[in-house]
Formats: C-alpha cells, sequence, structure tokens
C-alpha cells in the first residue's frame, strides 16, 4: 500500500466498530497503529490485546509521531487531536479514505443498502471464505464466523466491505462488484430526501466496472425505480416471480428459515438458515449470487451459510430458559417490522418488545411509522431517545412514538422515559413463555440483561 511514507496511524474514535475493522487490518499488514477514544468498551479492550496503543479521551499529546490521522463520522473537526495534526501538518482523513485505500488493493465487494447491511457482508464474507478465496473482510458488526471480531485480512484478491451511505461515504469506495439490499429514506441530516438518496446509489452502483456486475433486491420499489438509471451488469434477487435469482418454498419454524433457490430459472436446492426471517432470506440470496458468478458451487455456499450463525447485535438470543430474551440493533421502522415478523412467522408466544429511540433528528422523521411499526408486538415499552451525537429537539422524546403507537390501534404501550426501571418493569410484567426483544441502536441491550440478571438470581 503506502508503507514506504505511512509507518504510523492514529485513529480518533478507535472504538467505533467501522473504525477498529480498519484500524485492525492495517496492523496486521504491518502499520503501527494507535488512536484514542472518550470511552473504553469491549471493542478497544480487543484493540488493546491486539497490541494497539488506546488512549482514553482526546489530547494533542495522544498524536506523538502519527504520519496520518483518520478520523470517524463521530469526531468533528474542533477535536483536539483534528486540529493538533493539522497545525502539525499531519494528514487528517476521514474513515472513509482510508477504507477506499484499503479497497484499492483488491477486488472490492461493496454491500450497501438501507438496512441489512452487516448481515448480508458477513454472510458474503464467510460463503467465500469457506469457498477458499481467502477474502479480506471488514464489516461493521463482531462475527461470530471471524472469532468475535469485525476484520479479517485475507490473502485472496477480494475485499468484501460495508459500504455505508451515512455521510456519503460509500461513494469513495470503487468496488468490482457492488450489492444493494434496499433503499429507504433515512439519514435526512445527509441527504436532502429519497430522491437525493436514490441519486447517491445510483452513484455508486455505476462505480463498478465493465468487468463487475451489481446485484440489488427486485422487492424494494426504490432499488425498482433506479434499475433503469444503472448501466453495468445487474443480477435481480428477492421473492419477486421477476428477479433473476428467488427464494422459493419459504418455512419458518423458531430460528430456522427453510427455503428453495431458483437461480436463472435453475432450482439449486434448499437452504436453511439458522437465523430467523424473509429478510435474512433475502440476505442471503447476494451470498449465494456472489459466491456463484465468483465460481463456487452450490454445495459450498449451502454449507457456509447454514454455518452462519449471525452477527452480533443482530437478533441476537440473551437467555432462554422458559423466557426467551433477544436482542436486536433494529432502529429504523423497516428493520423493526422485518425483525418483529420475524419472531411472528417462527414463534406462536406473546411477544414484548422494547424500544430505545436513536437520535433526536429520527424520532423527529419517522416517529409516526415507528408507531405503526410495533403493531405486531402483543406489548410495547418505549423508552426515551439516545442522542448519540445529537443535541435534544424540544418536544421530540420517546413519548411521542407511544403516543402514535396508540393512536394506530395499539392497546399495551408503556413509555417508561427512565431505562434503568425497564429491568424491574419486565419482571413485573412478563409472563413464562413470553418473547422479549430489546431493540435500538444505542444502550437498550445493557438493561436488556439486567432483566436477565434479575430472572437468574429470583430462581
Amino acid at each position: 500500500m503506502f508503507q514506504q511514507v505511512i509507518k504510523k496511524i492514529h485513529f480518533v474514535g478507535i472504538g467505533g466498530i467501522g473504525m477498529s475493522g480498519i484500524a485492525e487490518i492495517l496492523l496486521n499488514q504491518g502499520f503501527e497503529i494507535s488512536g484514542s477514544d472518550l470511552m473504553e468498551s469491549e471493542v478497544t479492550d480487543h484493540l488493546k490485546s491486539l497490541g494497539i496503543t488506546i488512549y482514553k479521551g482526546h489530547s494533542p499529546e495522544n498524536l506523538k509521531d502519527a504520519d496520518v490521522l483518520v478520523y470517524s463520522s463521530a469526531v468533528n473537526l474542533a477535536n483536539p487531536e483534528v486540529k493538533e495534526a493539522s497545525e502539525r501538518k499531519i494528514p487528517v482523513i476521514k474513515r472513509s479514505e482510508m477504507l477506499a485505500e484499503c479497497m484499492r488493493m483488491k477486488y472490492g465487494i461493496g454491500i450497501a443498502g438501507t438496512h441489512g447491511k452487516t448481515t448480508t457482508t458477513s454472510m458474503v464474507g464467510l460463503v467465500l471464505t469457506e469457498g477458499g478465496i481467502d477474502p479480506t473482510i471488514i464489516v461493521g458488526g463482531k462475527l461470530s464466523g471471524l472469532g468475535g471480531t469485525n476484520a479479517r485480512l485475507g490473502k485472496g484478491e477480494y475485499i468484501v466491505v460495508e459500504a455505508d451511505e451515512f455521510d456519503r461515504t460509500f461513494l469513495r469506495l470503487t468496488p468490482s462488484i457492488a450489492a444493494i439490499t434496499t433503499l429507504e429514506t433515512e439519514h435526512l441530516d445527509t441527504y436532502k430526501d429519497l430522491n437525493d438518496i436514490k441519486t447517491a446509489f445510483v452513484e455508486f452502483a455505476n462505480k463498478v466496472p465493465f468487468f463487475g456486475f451489481v446485484t440489488l433486491c427486485l422487492d424494494e420499489p426504490a432499488l425498482q425505480d433506479i434499475i433503469p438509471l444503472i448501466n453495468k451488469k445487474i443480477i435481480t434477487y428477492g421473492l419477486t416471480q421477476q428477479a433473476d435469482v428467488r427464494a422459493v418454498d419459504l418455512k419458518h419454524h423458531e430460528y430456522e428459515s427453510t427455503f428453495k433457490v431458483v437461480y436463472k430459472e435453475e432450482e439449486l436446492g434448499q437452504i436453511t438458515l439458522q437465523i430467523p426471517g424473509a429478510h435474512n432470506i433475502k440476505n442471503s440470496l447476494v451470498a449465494v449470487i456472489i459466491g456463484k458468478e465468483l465460481g463456487l458451487n452450490f454445495e459450498t455456499i449451502k454449507n457456509a451459510l447454514e454455518k452462519f450463525s449471525g452477527v452480533y447485535r443482530r437478533f441476537e438470543t440473551k437467555y432462554s430458559n422458559g423466557i426467551l430474551v433477544i436482542d436486536d440493533y433494529a432502529h429504523h421502522p423497516t428493520e423493526i417490522n422485518a425483525s418483529l415478523s420475524g419472531v411472528r412467522s417462527g414463534w406462536k408466544r406473546r411477544l414484548v418488545a422494547v424500544f430505545q429511540p436513536h437520535l433526536f433528528s429520527r424520532t423527529k422523521d419517522f416517529y409516526a411509522e415507528f408507531g405503526r411499526s410495533f403493531l405486531n408486538s402483543d406489548v410495547f415499552i418505549c423508552t426515551d431517545v439516545y442522542p448519540a451525537r445529537e443535541l435534544p429537539i424540544e418536544g421530540v422524546t420517546g413519548e411521542i412514538i407511544a403516543n402514535a403507537a396508540k393512536s394506530y390501534g395499539h392497546k399495551n404501550v408503556i413509555y417508561e422515559p427512565d431505562k434503568t426501571k425497564i429491568p424491574a418493569l419486565l419482571k413485573e410484567i412478563c409472563e413464562t413463555d413470553d418473547i422479549i426483544i430489546t431493540m435500538g441502536a444505542g444502550d437498550i441491550w445493557k438493561y436488556g440483561e439486567k432483566f436477565v440478571e434479575l430472572i437468574k438470581s429470583s430462581k
């Protein structure tokens, strides 16, 4: 890559799941890596165990003799380390630029989409690994198949990356193969409207070279809209009859999702995933397509997908002994609908959904849709907004989502603004055989785990 001129790379916000994967890949390539973050976490502990120097908090002194500084979307240019680097004329680059440099090393496979990116990237990475292609993988979630980390340095000629549309970062990438799972209104702090988002995804797809291809889900109306604007080879997939690659004869039982693959009118065989939901069946079709197009046989692809055990915080089981406790990263109405539908299709049990909205802006933009998305639960508990990078917006709390759910006909809604009270609330209302699912991109998972501790201590 650029080892001749760059020896040491410093990451600001290294604890972010997207940053840590790049840091790990570069460490494995022989660069000296350091990084800082406001908080210590499992991610920073893992990076420390690899020999990366981690600083808690941000200070100009952390920079030391770095040759380049990489910062995440969560870090602004007023950060003391970023300012120090600028004053010392040390190159300051965004995470997306460094990811693009990593992709330039190899044939890139970029997995984009409003939802499903992390799971799909992980599936593709596992299929190619099991198929002997030995890819480099950078994914936005911890994957058990990668030993609990989110990065893998392979010796093969392909790199599989999660291509995030937030802040238009995916437009820096140059994939040879591009996948688009979904396309909906999201990140309205970056995009003006859905048409603006469509334009960005078309630009991403058209970055594919003449020898590559684009695969996208034909079930998605917005993806149907952009097909005429993409001037590359396209392979469509989905459940719809007109898709090039289809899943048929779907069956669901608890965690298992079974289906048959029809590939360009040829029935290849049956796959049984160990994760629930039609959305995950569709995600797996991306891995089938990319595996087949790179020359893998169906049995290899099938065996890899049937081993896939999911991604950290994506429908992750926390407890199963009478009551079933699941944690899920869903933080958009469509994701919530998909996860709750996955529960409904696999189990016939009472479902208690606990939701922590993520970002005031997203809550303001989508509170009505959030309210509708929980109609598939028997009990809906909503807590207050996890602010992440944002300041409060007057009148925007979790209560507007709870009220929306009530107005759309939900008969059992509880608004509890204090998330610390949720474990005790769950213990009070839950019955044997209930399914509890905590949902959101913030820290709601911690309170699901505290509820599990309460259950265990009372047995």
